[in-house]
């Protein structure tokens, strides 16, 4: 599997090592379409953080996208198997602080983002996921299609399961993010995911905080008013476990991403909020 590798300036290096964030492109896109779209490489630079861009080959699906409904893949196989060893082998060569490791995606990315999540939590200190779909519960293309459009009929089933093999399964920390107007990974989607990252999380007593609701953009006269982005938080004690995010008018679309590609739009930057949000999270070692 090939990847590109970010690195900022030397001197921005802690002893501890540098954090690092795993991007994991959509469908139909490539690692350097993602970063150059995303701008993660100037965000998280400007932080001090590394960032590795793996990319799904072209032998292995012609539209790039990667296979999370694959049972072998939810089980922590196929292409997980490649990302995890890829992380090791980046942290081991770059000096990476072990506890300081991320990862997020978007779409399928954000799938298989939380399914590294899941399978290797020694590796992953928090995840981020934009508009992805729920966990688990798709074996085939067209099982995952349903879930995208109409969500999980048992969205807590393979939470359960993960649980009942790994009792001691760490807090895993995560940021979730959607939009009202995705046709492709509709929002159902992100309230399952809310409820099977609660689960996840049942052993941190998580407190739901109230709604907080912020204006963006700009007035016109087809968009009389300014959009809103909605944002919930789950507290355990003062730390913020999980924060799901909903935009308005937005498609399937990096927020805040350079418009000009394909699947990046103008809004709050996701690249910004999920720095942010990685920034309070540590793995225990």
């Amino acid at each position: 599997m090939r990847y590109w590798l970010f690195m900022p300036p030397v001197e921005l290096a802690p002893a501890s090592g540098r954090p690092l964030v795993v991007m994991l492109h959509g469908c139909e896109q490539s690692a350097t379409d993602f970063a150059e779209g995303t701008r993660m490489n100037r965000l998280a630079g400007d932080k001090g953080y590394a960032v590795l861009y793996p990319q799904q080959s072209l032998r292995t699906h012609p539209n790039r996208c990667w296979k999370w409904y694959d049972p072998a893949t939810q089980r922590g196989g196929g292409d997980i198997a490649l990302i995890a060893r890829m992380i090791r082998n980046v942290r081991e060569e770059h000096n990476i602080d072990p506890r300081r490791i991320y990862v997020c995606g978007i779409s399928a990315g954000a799938a298989m983002a939380q399914i590294l999540a899941l399978t290797h939590p020694e590796l992953i200190a928090a995840v981020g996921m934009h508009s992805g779909p729920a966990f688990g519960t798709s074996r085939s293309a067209m099982g995952a299609y349903g879930v995208m459009q109409h969500g999980s009929a048992n969205p807590l089933t393979p939470i359960v399961k993960v649980l009942a093999k790994d009792p001691w399964f760490p807090s895993m920390p995560a940021i979730l993010i959607t939009a009202d107007d995705d046709k492709i990974v509709r929002s159902i989607n992100q309230i399952q995911l809310v409820r099977q990252f609660t689960a996840l999380n049942h052993a941190a007593n998580l407190t739901p905080l109230p709604l907080v609701a912020r204006e963006f953009g700009r007035v016109s006269k087809q968009h009389p008013r300014k959009n809103s982005i909605q944002i919930r938080d789950f507290s355990a004690g003062k730390s913020i476990l999980i924060r799901s995010i909903h935009i308005e008018r937005l498609g399937h679309a990096w927020s805040g991403g350079d418009d000009k590609l394909p699947f990046h739009a103008k809004g709050p930057d996701a690249g910004k909020l999920m720095l942010a949000f990685f920034a309070k999270h540590r793995r225990k070692v």
